[in-house]
């Protein structure tokens, strides 16, 4: 997991405990591997993601009137143009289900 957020072990550790902590994920015995844990998102997590998603929309609506739609989506292009390709996403939609 720390790969694929680009961040070291432990890094990854601290974030998935703390989110764990305030019930946004939720760790499980792998049932293939008795040496995993699997971590899942709870109903608060995926809830907390579509809040995040209404508001983002908003803010990306605020943009867009007072740059012009063009602008943005071309602000959009160049940020995607600059994000390394396979890095870990959000906002695909099987990130809602868990």
């Amino acid at each position: 997991m720390g790969q694929r957020l680009g961040v070291s072990k432990q890094a990854a550790g601290k974030t998935v405990h703390r989110l764990v902590t305030l019930g946004y994920l939720e760790r499980a015995d792998d049932p293939a591997d008795a040496r995993r844990k699997l971590v899942r998102m709870t109903e608060r997590g995926v809830d907390g993601l579509r809040r995040s998603a209404v508001l983002f929309d908003v803010l990306r609506g605020r943009w867009a009137a007072a740059l012009g739609e063009e602008r943005v989506a071309a602000m959009e292009d160049d940020l995607r143009r600059v994000t390394p390709p396979n890095v870990f996403r959000v906002d695909v939609p099987g990130w809602f289900s868990g």
